[in-house]
């Protein structure tokens, strides 16, 4: 659990990028939408490079079959978990302050672990108090920026608080819950694969079973078959009473069995697919990424942005290497290792040490100045968090 909390720490940093360099685009005047949708363009061509470097283009292909196969599901899992993502955190930062749309989207810490909730998954009630208390230290670290931003900025030009809220708060509340929806639907494929594995698995070890039992049963048939005097009963025969008794069980169990609801019938529907080059996080990305090409074509047809500046693509760029290739790789391999629903809490949870690498980059990079005791009491609580995860995970 201590090597998973460790990569997420890794992936938190990278991702922290994000939200520096998407002020610095929007402070040039650049649209969010090539902020957004030139990320993902870069990073399916960067991971096409890097997986036919390692594998060749014949992995290429292979994947390009998966998604064939299955481009429904990778179209919806890419548009919620990349394409709405990634929307929601431009377009806030477009509008407002990052140290909003960081600590708004910090709420991922909570929602991550109501979508584990809503696929199924159980955990000690004490992981959410853990998760409560990091958000806790995101939301201390992030009011004590806001309240020295406020202080050294002119009253009159403040954003006004409804509007804070709507085009800055919202979407990224949104996107707090997309993330964790979208690897939460990469994780249940992964997780139906090797659950189907294990049935045909068990299956074979039965049928092999009563194979064996039939070979038995047949040698003790011959065996009676061969005696000198064959056994009588007095006892009547019950068929027809034993067919409506089990017909009367098999009713009653069926009306004890609760329908299901909706959000378990679309669950059901996710596959299983039978491949091990999902166990890879680049290939998992790639075909993530590619399922979002066709939400930013829609997308910018509706938007219709001007062109972006070169300094814009350079910035996305950048972007996409450090936060969309290195950081997501990473976090959806430390995801992918988790094997019970409380380390993969505590994976998650990682994404709000992204608050504490922003404000280490702005001092370094930045020049911004300490942040204040309440800062200081929110970055304790955070680190807390992130130990008793590790702890008891």
């Amino acid at each position: 659990m201590v090597r998973l909390i460790l990569l997420g720490l890794l992936a938190g940093a990278l991702f922290s990028s994000t939200f520096i360099l998407n002020e610095f685009m929007s402070s040039a005047g650049g649209h969010w939408f090539w902020s957004a949708s030139l990320r993902y363009i870069f990073m399916w061509l960067m991971i096409t490079m890097i997986i036919t470097m390692q594998h060749g283009f014949g992995r290429v292909k292979e994947l390009a079959t998966i998604f064939r196969d299955h481009w429904g599901f990778w179209c919806i899992t890419g548009s919620i978990g990349f394409g709405v993502f990634y929307t929601g955190i431009c377009y806030a930062g477009d509008h407002v302050a990052g140290w909003v749309v960081a600590a708004t989207f910090m709420f991922t810490v909570v929602t991550s672990l109501l979508v584990l909730l809503a696929f199924g998954q159980r955990f000690d009630k004490k992981f959410i108090i853990y998760a409560l208390l990091v958000f806790l230290g995101v939301v201390l670290v992030n009011v004590s920026e806001g309240l020295r931003a406020s202080a050294v900025v002119d009253v009159a030009a403040s954003t006004p608080m409804a509007e804070m809220i709507l085009y800055g708060a919202l979407p990224a509340l949104v996107a707090a819950f997309s993330y964790p929806i979208g690897n939460q639907l990469v994780w249940q494929v992964s997780y139906n694969s090797r659950k189907h594995t294990a049935a045909l698995r068990k299956a074979r070890e039965n049928s092999a079973s009563q194979s064996k039992l039939n070979q038995n049963s047949s040698i003790q048939n011959s065996a009676i078959k061969n005696s000198t005097q064959p056994l009588t009963t007095e006892a009547p025969t019950l068929s027809i009473d034993t067919n409506n008794n089990a017909t009367n069980i098999a009713t009653t169990n069926a009306a004890k069995t609760p329908p299901k609801s909706m959000l378990q019938n679309l669950i059901a529907r996710i596959p299983a697919i039978e491949t091990k080059l999902l166990q890879n996080a680049f290939n998992k990305v790639w075909l993530m990424t590619l399922g979002s090409l066709p939400f930013w074509l829609i997308l910018g047809i509706i938007v219709r942005p001007e062109a972006p500046a070169t300094s814009q693509i350079f910035n996305t760029l950048l972007v996409a290497l450090l936060a969309g290739v290195g950081a997501t790789s990473i976090f959806l391999y430390a995801r992918e290792r988790a094997e019970t629903s409380s380390e993969v809490a505590g994976v998650d949870s990682t994404q709000a040490s992204e608050v504490i690498f922003a404000l280490i980059g702005g001092i370094l990079l930045l020049g911004n100045a300490l942040p204040s005791t309440m800062g200081l009491v929110g970055i304790g609580l955070i680190m807390l968090g992130l130990v008793l995860f590790a702890k008891d995970g």
